[in-house]
């Protein structure tokens, strides 16, 4: 997840190579992007640090939201309602014991609505470690998840408390897509994120309805380091070289998978993520070497980047972007209330509270720049999407859930 000071988040925390593509900057694209602002999605409810937030693929209209706590509730289908349903509860499992740790990733499975099959991502202690694990709604209440049916499909040790990464999500082919982070502290101390046989620094791919061996899960046979003559290369591997992925998305239209990757010290980054990518951390922060490393590596470079400082930005290939301290990735829009934004990637900061949006087309960065204004007092944390393509935000702060609107136009 994102980096923290100890009072509070701050500062870290689910093809062809792109050549660096500086596109107009933020200031020269401003006009053609539309301005919009953060409502309150339920403004009677007051939930406990919101992390993630999905629609059930059973044509129950029933929107779930994950609690970094580790708690998963329903939401009132009235806007104004003041009550949200309890689904899930593993608060006793005190998976948030320290400030990146939690209740991280949900995901249905894509015929929930038949096998009633879903999977969280969630931090364990003693040992520290990250867990992946299937779960089933209770056959009697769908409105209810029966602990009693969790499948353990995978363990990752975790040295220490950071970086978990923690995103997870069913792709357009049908496997499970895993956004694990580079095993934390900072600096990459035991240079996992170049190296293929460890599963941190990764986004990793698996099948869930398969199993081989003693391992719960099944190995995608396109995987691209499946049947490397290294044997001890991790198949599970999709693309690597990413410091701590917060958050990543399927662009519903394209199939395309986008990630915001938390930076170290300087940068933030937006990256398209492909079949056996290697996206450069720790030889690499954003466009920047981090270490001496080898040249001629087949890193593929960010969308886009955005500096810590605007002293920082000026060696940005992006120095009009604005500044930053914890990149949250989001979705590209598809949705019909906002048909200006139709096509626009959008992310944020979780410190500044800012939302930016651009726009990425034929392997070329277009159009890009700030849609919401920032706001440090709303820390955003993820944002969601619906099965009708809407974009939510979530947030730490007292409102907690917000759907985007455009800001009124002045009359002339």
């Amino acid at each position: 997840m994102m980096r923290f000071f100890q009072t509070g988040w701050l500062v870290g925390v689910c093809l062809s190579v792109f050549c660096p593509c500086v596109g107009r900057t933020s200031a020269q694209s401003a006009d053609a992007l539309p301005a919009l602002e953060l409502k309150p999605a339920y403004p009677q409810l007051k939930l406990t640090r919101p992390l993630w937030l999905e629609e059930a693929p059973d044509g129950s209209k029933r929107i779930f939201v994950v609690g970094q706590d580790g708690q998963i509730w329903i939401m009132p289908s009235d806007r104004n309602g003041t009550e949200a349903k309890l689904f899930m509860d593993i608060t006793s499992r005190k998976p948030h014991e320290q400030l990146e740790e939690g209740l991280l990733g949900l995901a249905f499975h894509p015929q929930f609505k038949s096998n009633r099959k879903f999977y969280i991502f969630y931090s364990q202690q003693y040992p520290k470690r990250s867990v992946l694990s299937e779960f089933q709604a209770s056959a009697s209440d769908p409105d209810k998840a029966d602990l009693s049916t969790e499948r353990v499909l995978m363990e990752i040790p975790k040295p220490y408390w950071n970086h978990n990464g923690g995103c997870i999500a069913f792709g357009p082919d049908g496997y499970l897509y895993i956004a694990v982070g580079d095993g934390g502290k900072g600096g990459d101390p035991h240079n996992f994120g170049q190296s293929l046989h460890v599963v941190y620094a990764k986004i990793l791919r698996i099948d869930v309805n398969s199993h081989e061996g003693v391992v719960g899960y099944g190995i995608p046979k396109d995987n691209p380091f499946v049947g490397n003559k290294d044997s001890e290369l991790r198949p599970e591997t999709w693309a690597y070289g990413l410091r701590n992925p917060w958050r990543f998305s399927f662009d519903r239209q394209t199939g395309e998978l986008w990630a915001g990757d938390v930076g170290q010290d300087k940068y933030e980054e937006v990256d398209l993520i492909v079949k056996g990518g290697n996206y450069g951390w720790s030889d690499r922060e954003a466009f920047h070497q981090f270490r001496d490393h080898p040249q001629g590596k087949n890193w593929i470079d960010p969308v886009i980047e955005y500096a810590h400082s605007k002293a920082l930005a000026q060696d940005s290939k992006f120095p009009d972007h604005g500044t930053g301290l914890s990149i949250t990735g989001g979705y590209v829009y598809r949705g019909k209330k906002l048909p200006d934004l139709v096509g626009f990637y959008l992310y944020a900061d979780y410190v500044s509270g800012t939302v930016w949006g651009l726009r990425y087309e034929n392997g070329q960065l277009g159009t890009h720049g700030v849609l919401a204004k920032g706001n440090p007092a709303r820390p955003i944390t993820s944002f969601g999407q619906d099965l009708d393509g809407e974009v939510y935000v979530m947030a730490y702060d007292s409102k907690g859930i917000y759907e985007l609107t455009e800001v009124p136009k002045k009359a002339e």
